[in-house]
């Protein structure tokens, strides 16, 4: 059983994908910390994430690396957004991703192109997204209870150059794949989301033991 979870930056996707992994009692990987980890290598080498070679030779980070406080902050976000768009690290993160959904018992995954082309076989697709204001307070939040100074309007700035960076992508840009759920979570609250995102994943699911 394999879930796909995509959506823009502070969609919700990530928290929607754990609970359902809870839900579903599945392995969980937000696919986004891998590029995070990338840029982060690409920074702490002293190279530039814009160059497609740095980038390339930051792709072998170790696992370890997943779990660093920094991977949470701006600098790895716009920068994994930055990476992200190189062909070549795609390709080279594309192995480690689909090994990850090929689990015997399945697993759920997040990011902006596992519905497209990590998982296009998923069991299951949602699509998660809210306006770009909603996004931007969302992340405004998540940075103050981590401590990280940052305006609301340099939040959203940020939010939208991101949509347009991974929207543009010529290397499996951010799309809902044709046969993904969408879920808007603009107006919705946290438990308010899961909820939904249990409902459309269980009547896909369903459908697919019938």
């Amino acid at each position: 059983m394999i879930i796909a979870v995509d959506g823009p930056a502070a969609s919700g996707k990530g928290t929607i994908a754990k609970a359902l992994a809870r839900r579903f009692g599945l392995p969980h990987l937000d696919t986004g910390l891998l590029y995070r980890a990338t840029g982060i290598g690409v920074i702490r080498a002293g190279g530039d994430p814009a160059d497609a070679g740095a980038a390339l030779a930051a792709c072998g980070f170790d696992d370890a690396l997943l779990d660093e406080p920094e991977l949470k902050g701006e600098a790895a976000s716009n920068a994994a957004s930055i990476v992200s768009a190189h062909p070549a690290v795609r390709a080279a993160l594309l192995d480690r991703q689909r090994g990850f959904a090929a689990q015997p018992r399945g697993a759920v995954l997040d990011g902006r192109d596992i519905g497209t082309v990590i998982a296009p076989q998923a069991h299951a697709k949602l699509f998660v997204t809210a306006s770009p204001e909603v996004r931007a307070a969302r992340r405004h939040a998540e940075l103050a209870r981590l401590g990280m100074a940052a305006t609301l309007e340099d939040v959203l700035a940020d939010i939208r150059a991101r949509d347009a960076r991974d929207a543009g992508r010529s290397s499996a840009p951010l799309r809902r794949a044709e046969d993904a759920d969408l879920l808007d979570t603009t107006g919705l609250d946290i438990a308010a989301a899961i909820a939904e995102a249990v409902a459309l994943a269980e009547a896909r699911l369903g459908c697919g033991r019938r």
